[in-house]
């Protein structure tokens, strides 16, 4: 029984049956590649589901937990430690909002986010100012708080009853934004940039809309960025891509470069509405994590990493297009920077599998959208090589006529 047969039989035996994984286990990783157990390598478009952004076993983040690990991995919240406070400083200086909560997760940063802006609602209006806006196609996470603002039935049936008092919107529908927001509204939520909704941007005008109605109304605008931010947009904040500043947002995934660490920034205002004991978590914000937080982020300015995802990202967009253009089972590419996505008339996971046997790695969400959140890492090289194998692979589809001329002329 192969290595990989082992892991396979454990897990159907041991796991609660919740992933449907695809038939290969890695054992390592180095820059932007993964290697299975029988040495194969692999390039990876996946980094974790954007987790990776530093790629894998990046040097200076082994040494800041070999070092850390070897001090403290674990203190309580009860007690001060040292990173802490350095990693609530720096992500405040990076965003320019005021106050930083840690959780464990990007769905935890969700549920301490609705907290703070309903307890924010109630001592502004009383307890009639509860309710939520949030968008159809949204994903938010896989909790009752979290799952409640998810704008899709496929992760929501079965688990009735959720959260009351939650209005969803068609994104960028203005018209329909106005309709459902008023004065028991306590927050809009939103993704600047849908990541499980299959690469969907907000528009600016929509944006906007929702700021200006927040303001009104004196709700809170809460931006996801658990997917879209810390940098995959080229900005550290997606919202700096959109110029419109959010009262709450929520970040995780790379922020520990993968460890579990997750948090929630908030204005001023709404973040002195809590009080000690309302909110709270044994994990969140322990000092290996947070270490290693803070040597992301320096990792991410001092190796000029938002102008590789520019760059790389252009190109990546660039090459995607011409994908479009050219065969006939693509039809839109979407997104910016390391978060894009490439619209097919046909399911995306046979092609997933069908590039993994090409020692590539995509994701597929939305069912007909191939995923590409790669590592800060990537180079046009690697996109090439992508790009290559995803050719092959819709090579066997009819491609379309570009030249309509030409076919016209043919055909008399």
């Amino acid at each position: 029984m192969s290595r990989l047969d082992q892991i396979v039989d454990l897990e159907k035996r041991f796991l609660l049956s919740t992933y449907n994984r695809y038939p290969v286990a890695f054992e390592r990783g180095k820059g932007v590649f993964l290697y299975d157990f029988e040495g194969r390598k692999y390039l990876d478009f996946v980094a974790g589901l954007g987790v990776n952004a530093l790629g894998h076993a990046h040097p200076r983040i082994v040494k800041a937990i070999r070092e850390q690990a070897a001090r403290v991995i674990h203190l309580s919240n009860l007690y001060y430690n040292e990173y802490q406070g350095q990693l609530a400083e720096r992500l405040c200086q990076l965003s320019g909002l005021d106050r930083v909560f840690f959780s464990n997760s990007g769905t935890e940063a969700m549920e301490g986010a609705i907290k703070l802006a309903r307890l924010a609602g109630h001592k502004t209006a009383g307890d009639a100012k509860s309710q939520l806006v949030a968008l159809h196609g949204s994903y938010h996470g896989r909790t009752f708080g979290s799952m409640s603002l998810t704008g899709q039935e496929k992760y929501r049936k079965g688990f009735e009853p959720l959260l009351e008092n939650v209005t969803f919107v068609e994104q960028n529908n203005v018209a329909a934004l106005h309709a459902a927001v008023n004065a028991n509204t306590c927050a809009i939520v939103l993704e600047p940039i849908f990541g499980e909704g299959g690469i969907l941007e907000c528009s600016e005008e929509f944006l906007l809309a929702c700021r200006t109605l927040a303001d009104h109304y004196q709700a809170a605008l809460i931006f996801d960025e658990i997917q879209c931010g810390l940098g995959r947009t080229g900005k550290i904040f997606a919202f700096q891509s959109f110029g419109v500043v959010p009262d709450i947002v929520t970040i995780a995934k790379p922020i520990a470069a993968g460890l579990p660490l997750g948090a929630f920034l908030s204005k001023e205002h709404f973040a002195t509405t809590i009080s000690p004991g309302q909110h709270g978590t044994t994990f969140g914000g322990g000092p290996l994590a947070c270490r290693v937080g803070l040597e992301y982020l320096a990792i991410v300015e001092q190796e000029r990493l938002l102008e590789n995802v520019d760059r790389v990202g252009g190109y990546l967009h660039q090459q995607l297009q011409e994908l479009v253009a050219k065969y006939a089972a693509t039809r839109e590419a979407r997104g910016r920077g390391f978060i894009q996505g490439l619209v097919l008339d046909i399911p995306a996971r046979p092609l997933v599998e069908q590039a993994l046997a090409e020692g590539v790695l995509f994701n597929a969400t939305q069912d007909t959208v191939l995923r590409f959140l790669p590592p800060f890492l990537l180079q046009e090289k690697h996109v090439d090589k992508g790009i290559k194998v995803l050719k092959k692979l819709l090579g066997k589809k009819r491609k379309k006529t570009h030249n309509v001329a030409e076919a016209a002329t043919a055909s008399l």
